[in-house]
């Protein structure tokens, strides 16, 4: 089955313009990692996930094993500003649902192997990611060692 001229000139055109589309040091990322600096926090940006090479962490603390993802509006559907677009609606759905199972799959992944996973929307304040991060930070880790064990 063949495609129509404009349509395969839609598709690159539009394949084209999300390939430029920023994938890390996104405005809402930069502000949360700031305010994190800010507060004394020291963290690691683009960390490899563990299990799953081809993703990576926004922010993360090895040592707690606490990943934290900062998720878009548009693009994980964040049920308070969530808005369809109007054309190719059934395209975006599939998509925003691609999205959605990805961000599951990556989060139970993260758990499989003893991580914390923290996502904050990007709506979010970076003052009030931060505390979500420490109050995150402060919450006993399952796979931390026990007091006099010798391990660190």
């Amino acid at each position: 089955m063949t495609r129509e001229p404009a349509r395969e000139a839609a598709t690159a055109s539009v394949h084209a313009k999300f390939s430029q589309l920023a994938r890390r040091d996104t405005a809402p990322e930069l502000a949360v990692r700031r305010a994190l600096h800010a507060s004394g926090l020291r963290y690691r940006v683009e960390y490899p996930m563990p299990g799953a090479p081809r993703r990576r962490i926004d922010v993360a603390f090895p040592r707690q094993k606490l990943a934290v993802l900062i998720d878009g509006c548009f693009w994980h559907g964040c049920p308070e500003h969530r808005k369809p677009p109007a054309r190719n609606s059934s395209w975006w759905d599939w998509k925003r649902a691609t999205n959605e199972a990805r961000d599951r799959d990556t989060d139970a992944k993260l758990r499989e192997e003893g991580w914390r996973v923290l996502r904050i929307w990007e709506h979010v304040e970076p003052a009030q990611a931060v505390e979500m991060v420490r109050s995150a930070l402060a919450e006993p880790s399952l796979g931390s060692p026990k007091p006099g064990s010798g391990m660190l």
